[in-house]
């Protein structure tokens, strides 16, 4: 039993099962709500936003999770909390300079590196405009290893953007080795979406790519970057009752597009009534699992979009952002065993000689 509560070794069983962690749970947006069936479901009260349990006052922003790990922006006191509820352990990073939610949106996202168990990494988003009114987006990474921030790395905004525009981000999504953020343009006159900015975490450059042009972009909520299926950069669409699954494809000069896939119709799938006023957004999506949260005016759902399976889960909050939290949960030392039966016999065997030492 010494083995499996250590958490060293609860980290690697972690890491060994990084590429296909479960789907938990999710925060409302600072309330954890489990969503898996027992044995496995995770404890109501198990997760919190508030860090050590301190009542730190103030407000939370939730930036997303990933890897096992929460990102926290706390505003009045300008800290950014990384927190692994599992081992409860803390990081407290400074804000850098130049990442004001005063004065522009700011987004991030947390990370760990491949096959790394004790470092992990964050990158920050935001908007800067110079007096001639040019905007670009900026960016930095804070490694935990290092325990410091690297240089700023920046990109222009599209020139049709109109001047005073404000431009808002969506939660971060890791689709290989680049994050993906919607960029909403919040001007005066307008609301659209208009554009993706891509974060490089390899060549550690920023993009901006285009949207599909054959889509309305007049509601962010209508809108989700995500996983394609097979792989890449895709886009979920909701039109009416119906979701549009898109993929950027790159064509043998090098040239992307992007190619509209399945469409699913979702009136049909959920046996919504279309005649009663109902309207579908997107609330939240789940990156490894590929589970996208959608709300009607009395009910939440989540859809996994490759098997279609869904779930109800209770009546919504209209105004919340649902922040997914994906991870391996072992409720128990026989949950973790028969977790485990997809490692190797020897570490089985080993595992089952030291708690029989204990017996």
């Amino acid at each position: 039993l010494g083995l499996i509560s250590d958490p060293g070794f609860s980290a690697r069983f972690r890491l060994h099962h990084r590429g296909n962690p479960p789907l938990l749970g999710f925060f409302d947006p600072f309330y954890f709500l489990p969503t898996m069936d027992p044995p496995n479901r995770v404890p109501n009260g198990r997760f919190s936003l508030c860090p050590d349990g301190e009542d730190w006052g103030g407000i939370f922003m939730p930036m997303g999770s990933r890897h096992g790990l929460l990102l926290i922006f706390h505003l009045s006191r300008k800290l950014l909390l990384v927190s692994d509820p599992f081992n409860v352990d803390q990081h407290r990073l400074a804000v850098p300079p130049g990442f004001d939610l005063e004065k522009a949106p700011v987004s991030g996202a947390v990370f760990r590196a491949a096959g790394d168990i004790r470092h992990f990494q964050v990158v920050l988003v935001t908007t800067e405009t110079d007096e001639q009114q040019h905007t670009r987006v900026i960016a930095r990474v804070y490694s935990s290893e290092t325990g410091g921030w690297g240089d700023c790395i920046s990109t222009p905004l599209p020139s049709k953007l109109p001047t005073k525009s404000r431009v808002d981000f969506t939660i971060g999504v890791l689709v290989g080795h680049c994050l993906y953020w919607l960029l909403n343009d919040r001007s005066a006159t307008s609301d659209i979406l208009d554009g993706i900015l891509e974060f490089d975490l390899e060549r550690q450059i920023l993009a901006v790519k285009p949207v599909p042009v054959d889509i309305p972009k007049k509601n962010m909520c209508q809108f989700q970057v995500m996983r394609a299926e097979g792989g890449g950069l895709g886009i979920l669409f909701l039109s009416n009752f119906s979701a549009q699954l898109w993929k950027m494809e790159t064509d043998s000069d090098g040239v992307a597009s992007w190619v509209l896939g399945r469409t699913v119709e979702l009136d049909k799938l959920l046996s919504l009534n279309t005649e009663e006023g109902e309207s579908l957004v997107i609330q939240g999506f789940a990156e490894y699992n590929n589970v996208v949260f959608l709300r009607t005016h009395t009910n939440l759902f989540t859809i996994q979009l490759e098997s279609l399976q869904f779930k109800k889960i209770f009546r919504p909050n209209i105004m919340t952002r649902y922040h997914p939290f994906e991870s391996v949960y072992a409720a128990g030392a026989r949950a973790l065993v028969v977790d485990m039966m997809e490692l190797n016999f020897c570490a089985i065997h080993k595992m089952i000689g030291q708690m029989d030492m204990l017996l």
